[in-house]
């Protein structure tokens, strides 16, 4: 029977995000022959037990790079825990408890919006002008087991964010719009608090990678919000502070042994 090989690995996008994980750890490229995928591992210590780290960065951003490069980290590391850090789209709205910049969003669900058939407006309920949008959105649970882990480490006195644990919203675009938000993706989940573009392929791919398949954790943090004011003034902050729970959620709370 296969078994884990890896204990966490470690996936993330932008620049940003990557300088924010090396920050970290004492990362070691890695290259495997005939894989044009660069990696980094190193590790960490837990009660004396020395445990292992993997780092995959994705050559661009979107759900098909994301699923690709998940894939391949699951293949050729089978680690025990896949976590996406980095940065994400907050949403400030009334439904979900007030957001600010760098607040962590590790979401329960996570689900693709932008899946659906442009329509005549006449044809559906989500219009925009003249065009209407329905919507056949998918859906991927992150693994129950693993949300005790996470409550201790929100409520633990060593961490230094505000959480928020909820639905989160996957898109191949980048929203810079109000409308879009508030009709296309709380009008379908309205506590969604989140928005991104690689969630629901990494949890998707973990959850079909062949056995033993890793848990599928998202952990973004808030840069900016779905609207026109977006800018990078709060990317770094915001990767960092993704990272820094991750961080100490896996180097404190999450199950390790076999």
């Amino acid at each position: 029977m296969a078994e884990y090989k890896t204990d966490v690995a470690l996936m993330s996008v932008t620049n940003t995000e990557f300088a924010a994980v090396t920050y970290f750890h004492d990362w070691k490229a890695l290259v495997i022959p005939g894989d044009d995928q660069i990696y980094d591992t190193a590790s960490f210590e837990r009660d004396g037990v020395k445990h292992s780290l993997v780092h995959a960065k994705l050559g661009e951003m979107g759900m098909t790079a994301a699923a690709a490069t998940a894939m391949k980290v699951i293949y050729e590391f089978r680690p025990r825990y896949l976590i996406m850090v980095g940065i994400a789209a907050g949403v400030a709205l009334e439904q979900v408890e007030r957001q600010m910049y760098g607040d962590v969003v590790v979401p329960d669900i996570v689900w693709n919006y932008s899946a659906g058939k442009f329509v005549p407006p006449d044809q559906a309920e989500i219009t925009f002008g003249d065009l209407g949008f329905l919507p056949r959105s998918t859906y991927a649970a992150v693994p129950e087991i693993i949300f005790p882990y996470i409550h201790q480490a929100v409520e633990s006195p060593e961490n230094q964010c505000h959480v928020h644990i909820g639905p989160m919203a996957c898109g191949s675009t980048v929203v810079a719009n109000r409308r879009i938000l508030e009709k296309q993706i709380h009008n379908q989940i309205k506590t969604t608090a989140g928005l991104d573009m690689e969630s629901y392929a990494v949890v998707y791919a973990a959850l079909h990678a062949t056995r033993p398949q890793p848990v599928p954790i998202i952990i973004k943090s808030v840069c900016d919000f779905a609207n026109s004011e977006k800018s990078d003034e709060y990317q770094k902050f915001a990767a960092y502070t993704s990272c820094e729970f991750a961080k100490l959620l896996y180097e404190k709370y999450l199950p390790l042994d076999s």
